[in-house]
């Protein structure tokens, strides 16, 4: 009797759990591209979420649809074979309201293959893929121009709480891949990013938001590949992001450029940067992507409180690109313009990069405004060297401030120093650095203009080097340089 009993609340416990999965073909979902499923799988959601919430569950296939709407406690689960398909017919996508969150990037409202606003405890979960159809998806001709043309994300979620995406692949988004504004506790693991199909292809844009981990993840991206944003008034604070491996054309690893919100308490860790797998030309950036690891504020908002380390990065043609600048872009049209933003409090360590390109790193403000309480250690940058005399200039009067202008090294390009450009900075500590270059380099390998309080210890080695003065500094106070094992020339040359 007992026997029975027991097994008899095995059945109801095992029925309890397959009441909890919502299959999305029981509700006329049908395989093939010939079939749209929007209405379908949108009905698995609701009664999903009116019956206490559970899975939605996509079988192995392909399942081509327009916008999902999520509810409150619902799991979109993609089982293994799996392909949600974005229909490229804009009727199929259709704009969404704007939301009461209010952010650069909503001008004109949203439109996403997976849509979520102001709900909780959501997930995108299992071993299927999110397939955009991006090549095939156009501007909408009554929208603005540039990337609020309304092209469709894949993933947007707004102002929702509890969020959970894990073991998926997304793919070739019509613009941004996902893009989670104004959310809090919000868990991103385990995901496979490759977006190489339209233009602004980012991998992941976290903007605004509170409490985020992203771990153990793939990026390959043409556009900027993990981004923190705040585009609206809201700061990315307590962010998590670590164990992943990263390639861009763009930028591997940024902050910015939209800083409105600012960021705040930032831990990056343990990931490789490394050139993208994608034999194309870039639809924008370069083949060796921009740069590695890039730091900025411009639209106002404060950086504060960044911690970065145990990052290695192959290619790439700046390794890393620290900006203050003032480009003062309102978030809103109403929205009063913002001040020149701050930026302090930043750790950089254990960084390693090689054979990368002859951009210099660099650590910038703007008259009047400085960078503030920074530290690199053990640091290494390889670069390709092999630039030739007249090719850069070596007067740093004619290195344009460019405050206004788009915050990334190709506007400076070849700088008068191989190693580290720093300039308009205060309290800035290098600590165990490593220069050499794969060919000879007649640049300085370091150079500071207008920076109060440069301390540059434990400085291993610098080969390949033509210069004949390892640092040279204008304007600079309190200042103290090691100088190089092995190194023959000048260590310091001062103009004030």
């Amino acid at each position: 009797m007992h026997r029975v009993f027991v097994c008899f609340l095995v059945c109801l416990l095992a029925q309890g759990a397959s009441a909890k999965d919502f299959l999305i073909t029981d509700f006329g979902a049908k395989p093939g591209l010939n079939s749209l499923n929007t209405t379908a799988i949108n009905k698995a959601i609701e009664a999903c979420s009116k019956n206490g919430g559970g899975r939605v569950v996509i079988p192995a296939g392909i399942f081509r649809s327009g916008t999902l709407l999520l509810k409150d406690n619902v799991e979109l689960h993609l089982e293994t074979g799996a392909t949600l398909l974005a229909s490229t017919d804009i009727k199929d996508l259709p704009m969404q309201p704007k939301t009461a969150f209010r952010s650069q990037k909503d001008t004109v409202g949203w439109r996403a293959l997976i849509f979520a606003s102001e709900i909780s405890n959501i997930a995108i979960t299992g071993f299927g893929t999110i397939n955009g159809n991006g090549a095939g998806q156009k501007p909408d001709l009554a929208a603005l121009k540039g990337d609020l043309d309304g092209r469709p994300r894949n993933v947007l979620f707004i102002s929702c709480k509890n969020i959970r995406v894990e073991g998926i692949k997304m793919m070739n988004a019509g613009i941004w891949n996902q893009h989670y504004l104004n959310c809090e506790d919000v868990v991103v693991n385990n995901i496979n990013v490759y977006n190489h199909a339209n233009r602004n292809n980012d991998g992941i844009d976290i903007d605004g938001c509170r409490g985020f981990t992203l771990s153990n993840s793939t990026f390959d991206t043409d556009d900027d590949a993990i981004v923190l944003k705040s585009t609206g008034t809201a700061a990315c604070e307590n962010i998590v992001i670590t164990n992943c491996i990263v390639s861009s054309f763009c930028n591997a690893i940024k902050a910015g450029t939209e800083s409105t919100g600012g960021f705040k308490n930032i831990s990056i860790s343990n990931c490789v940067v490394k050139p993208s797998s994608n034999p194309h030309p870039p639809i924008y950036g370069t083949a060796k992507g921009i740069a590695g690891l890039s730091l900025e504020i411009v639209d106002g908002g404060i950086m504060d409180g960044v911690s970065i380390s145990n990052i290695t990065i192959e290619g790439n043609d700046c390794p890393l690109f620290v900006r203050l600048g003032n480009r003062a872009r309102k978030h809103t049209g109403n929205a009063p313009e913002p001040p020149v933003g701050i930026m302090r409090n930043i750790v950089i360590n254990n960084v390693v990069a090689y054979h990368t390109g002859n951009y210099c790193s660099s650590i910038t403000g703007v008259p009047g405004n400085y960078i503030e309480n920074l530290s690199l250690s053990n640091v290494q940058f390889y670069s390709t060297g092999g630039v030739k005399e007249g090719a850069y200039t070596s007067d740093v009067t004619k290195v344009k401030e460019d405050e206004k202008g788009y915050p990334q090294p190709t506007v400076w390009k070849e700088l008068p120093s191989s190693g580290l450009f720093i300039r308009h900075a205060k309290n800035i500590q290098v600590r165990g650095l490593m220069l050499s270059s794969e060919q000879p380099d007649p640049r300085t390998p370091v150079i500071a203009v207008d920076v109060e309080g440069l301390q540059i210890q434990s400085v291993a080695k610098v080969n390949n080097s033509g210069a004949d003065v390892f640092f040279k500094g204008w304007n600079v106070k309190d200042v103290s340089v090691d100088k190089p094992l092995a190194w023959k020339g000048q260590v310091t040359q001062m103009n004030n």
